[in-house]
């Protein structure tokens, strides 16, 4: 595709997106999408309709059926769409790259825009292996761009509320953390097909619910403890619905063990109901999220109580406004979207496949860290 037909496109969509009167210091931060195949790109067009400070320029992505859908379903034009994300980067000068394709491919997508100089956020989880995660670090380093990882959970005032209340000691130290994450399965919920194909598979997706989920909890585990490694490594994986998912697991639990602390991690695509929530208890007390903006909390002394968290930052209001606080307002990445905090996540989820398929613990506090 020529470079005159892409800022052709990118100019249509920025006007159908953007505010009539544009000045110059508020012009519209510039992203390009690498892939479609992930459902979680349905909620970036979703946040793209309702804001006028983010300007798509691009999409890579080669399954012609998934962008004549897109193409569809959002208005957009059939000269935005691409084949090549190196050619599409060149050609369009991005701020940003938004990776919504399979996790394999996330080191792809990091490596290419890292030889361009920009940066990238991509979907959890991090990596589909330990080996991908610090191929994915090197990169970042040599191309000296940020990359990111978008949790729904990290724009929860709960989680915040929760956070706050275990540094500023309110709760004790940490004793014991349990996260609960997940729904009733891919198929249950109705994913669509390119999402349940990668998703189900344990090359491009690293595992079943074990990688789906348990990353949730393990980025929240490894926030809370300021990014310490966990001591050790155990899970236990099954395969309830074999008829439906036949290569991966669909229901995973996760121990990890730390010098005065454990957390249980339980990924599942069994739950009853939707469900992305931590109970964290201290040593002198207890704090329970619930869903996105209350937390219940115990004291000493005091009955529980439901409270309503607090307001988060402008700029954790969603990924987005994440994204382009980095990026274009000069933030410092931090907690749960990290490569720090993720390169833990992938060393934990790693360690969490072969403790699974081995039946034994994995001792990480023995081995130096690799990263």
């Amino acid at each position: 595709m020529r470079t005159e037909a892409l800022a052709a496109a990118a100019v249509a969509l920025a006007a159908l997106v953007a505010p009539p009167a544009l000045r110059a210091d508020d012009a519209p931060f510039r992203v390009v999408l690498a892939g479609l195949t992930h459902d979680h790109a349905y909620g970036f067009f979703d946040q793209l309709r309702k804001r006028g400070d983010v300007s798509l320029l691009g999409i890579a992505e080669s399954d012609r059926a998934l962008t004549a859908s897109y193409a569809s379903r959002y208005g957009l034009a059939p000269d935005l769409f691409h084949d090549d994300l190196d050619e599409l980067i060149r050609a369009t000068h991005p701020q940003a790259v938004l990776g919504y394709g399979s996790t394999l491919d996330h080191r792809r997508v990091v490596e290419i825009a890292a030889r361009h100089g920009v940066p990238v956020m991509v979907e959890k989880p991090l990596a589909v292996s330990l080996a991908d995660a610090l191929a994915i670090q090197r990169a970042a380093r040599e191309g000296k761009i940020p990359v990111l990882v978008n949790y729904e959970t990290t724009w929860y005032r709960s989680n915040r509320a929760a956070y706050d209340l275990v540094h500023d000691g309110s709760l004790g130290e940490i004793r014991k953390v349990v996260v609960h994450d997940g729904h009733k399965g891919p198929r249950e919920i109705g994913v669509s097909p390119a999402f349940f194909a990668w998703l189900t598979d344990p090359v491009t997706n690293g595992a079943g619910a074990l990688y789906d989920f348990g990353c949730y909890g393990a980025d929240l585990m490894t926030w809370l403890m300021d990014g310490a490694r966990p001591d050790s490594v155990s899970a236990v994986t099954q395969s309830i619905k074999p008829d439906v998912y036949p290569r991966v697991d669909d229901e995973a639990t996760i121990v990890l063990t730390y010098p005065r602390a454990q957390a249980i991690l339980q990924a599942s695509w069994n739950w009853p109901f939707d469900r992305k929530d931590m109970e964290v208890y201290g040593r002198t007390g207890q704090v329970v999220t619930v869903k996105r903006d209350a937390v219940r909390v115990r004291l000493p002394e005091k009955d529980e109580q439901l409270v309503e968290a607090g307001p988060l930052p402008p700029h954790y209001a969603d990924s987005l406004s994440y994204l382009k606080a980095v990026v274009a307002g000069g933030l410092a990445p931090e907690g749960p979207s990290s490569l720090e905090t993720n390169l833990v996540v992938s060393e934990i989820l790693d360690a969490a496949r072969r403790s699974a398929a081995t039946g034994r613990s994995v001792p990480l506090a023995a081995t130096p860290r690799p990263y």
